[in-house]
C-alpha cells in the first residue's frame, strides 16, 4: 500500500494544499508499515501490542487522508479507490489481530 501511495500523490497539484495531503499520506502509511514490521519482531509480547496498535491507527489514518483526497478530487478515483479497499482491509486485520492479541 505505502508504495501505491507514492505513485498516487504524484500526480498532486503542486500547491500547499497539495503538498499537505502528499507528506501527511505518505507519512501514514510507511509509518504503518514500519510499525507492523516492527510488531513482527517484537521482544515481549507488550512490545507487539503496542507496535500492532501503532500500525492499526496510522493505516486508519492513511484511510482518512484517502477520503480527503478523495473529497478534494486531487486524484482519479479508480486509482484512490483500490488503495482505499486495501487501507480499509489491513486496518481491519490490524485492528483484530490487536484485539486477540490483548
Amino acid at each position: 500500500m505505502a508504495f501505491g501511495i507514492t505513485t498516487l500523490t504524484d500526480s498532486f497539484p503542486k500547491n500547499q494544499v497539495g503538498k499537505y495531503f502528499q507528506n501527511q499520506i505518505i507519512r501514514s502509511a510507511f509509518s504503518a508499515a514500519a510499525n507492523y514490521r516492527a510488531a513482527c519482531i517484537a521482544q515481549s509480547r507488550a512490545a507487539f501490542v503496542a507496535k500492532l496498535s501503532i500500525a492499526f491507527e496510522e493505516g486508519d489514518e492513511t484511510v482518512f487522508w484517502l477520503e480527503c483526497i478523495r473529497e478534494t478530487s486531487f486524484s482519479d478515483p479508480t486509482k484512490t479507490e483500490p488503495l482505499m479497499k486495501e487501507a480499509i482491509e489491513l486496518s481491519k486485520i490490524l485492528g483484530s489481530a490487536r484485539k486477540s492479541s490483548q
